[in-house]
């Protein structure tokens, strides 16, 4: 039942069929309503400021923009020459509160206490140092005692009472504009504009993905948002496809019971999904993912985080 809601609103904002516009005209008076509520929101916040530099990735869309492997990307361009802490809400933990995911490179929780996506920040970034915690001040005041000398902030957008500089990401070929609950939109989509950075995939950044172990019969079993925009990336010999809602996880048996079914030779799966299974022992098809940002992009994060150091 979940996954079918899941799907309908997926396909209601990325993918409208007439239904879906129909559904989605008339949810748009609560839009409206919601989106102006939380520009007011942004309006009026305070920024608490920090003595060091925060970098935010985020976007206003819900569902991937490549949030997470812009992150990795970030940490490892800067974990050589300073402390770096990754601040992230941890969504799909087991745990509530501030945790110490890892510290810089030592691991110090589980994936169920962590969540998928600050287990794979944590494991991909060897040198810094990862926390979740629901209050981001709190995690970001944890990663100064810890002596961290840069903070980067993972989906940091929507934060508003944090000063900070702001890189939103946005998706290519978004044909559905709304806010929530008619599009995808967290507030209206003009907000993006304002960032400090604004960019759109494919230009600016883009993510370049192959397939290690592949097989001649693999199935593709993924709990990520959207999981339909993996299709592009996917290689051949890919005889089903299996999804879960984002952040949810298969079993072993109910994997193995796919493999039998199908009669394939390997799971295909997602850095984001093999972190939940890492110890699991099934055949795996991993599908890696690079981050590739254009350097002028870099260029103007070195520069703020350069200037902040020097005020």
């Amino acid at each position: 039942m979940k996954e079918a809601v899941v799907t309908f609103f997926e396909n209601m904002y990325y993918m409208p069929g007439l239904g879906h516009r129909l559904l989605s005209s008339t949810l748009l008076p609560l839009s409206l309503l919601y989106a102006s509520f939380m520009l007011l929101r942004r309006r009026a916040a305070h920024r608490k400021a920090f003595d060091l530099p925060i970098v935010s990735v985020g976007n206003l869309q819900i569902g991937g923009s490549g949030k997470t492997p812009f992150v990795i990307a970030l940490a490892r361009r800067y974990e050589k020459s300073m402390k770096v802490a990754v601040v992230l809400r941890g969504y799909g933990r087991k745990s509530v509160g501030l945790l110490e995911v890892s510290r810089q490179g030592d691991i110090l929780a589980t994936v169920a206490e962590s969540g998928d996506e600050a287990m794979l920040i944590a494991r991909k970034c060897e040198e810094s140092s990862v926390i979740v915690a629901e209050n981001r001040v709190e995690g970001i005041a944890r990663a100064i005692a810890g002596g961290a000398g840069l903070v980067i902030l993972d989906d940091g957008f929507n934060r508003v009472d944090i000063e900070k500089f702001e890189i939103v990401l946005e998706s290519q070929n978004i044909p559905n504009s709304y806010p929530l609950p008619s599009g995808p939109f967290r507030e209206f989509r003009f907000v993006s504009e304002e960032a400090d950075i604004y960019l759109k995939e494919n230009s600016g950044y883009n993510r370049r993905v192959f397939c290690e172990n592949p097989s001649e019969r693999m199935v593709l079993a993924t709990a990520i948002a959207n999981p339909r925009r993996l299709k592009p990336f996917l290689p051949k010999g890919v005889v089903a496809e299996y999804y879960k809602a984002d952040h949810d996880r298969f079993s072993v048996g109910q994997l193995r019971d796919i493999l039998d079914r199908e009669r394939a030779e390997s799971i295909l799966m997602t850095e984001k999904d093999f972190v939940k299974l890492q110890d699991a022992n099934l055949p795996v098809s991993l599908l890696r993912l690079d981050m590739q940002i254009e350097e002028s992009i870099l260029e103007k994060i070195d520069k703020y985080i350069k200037d902040y150091d020097a005020s």
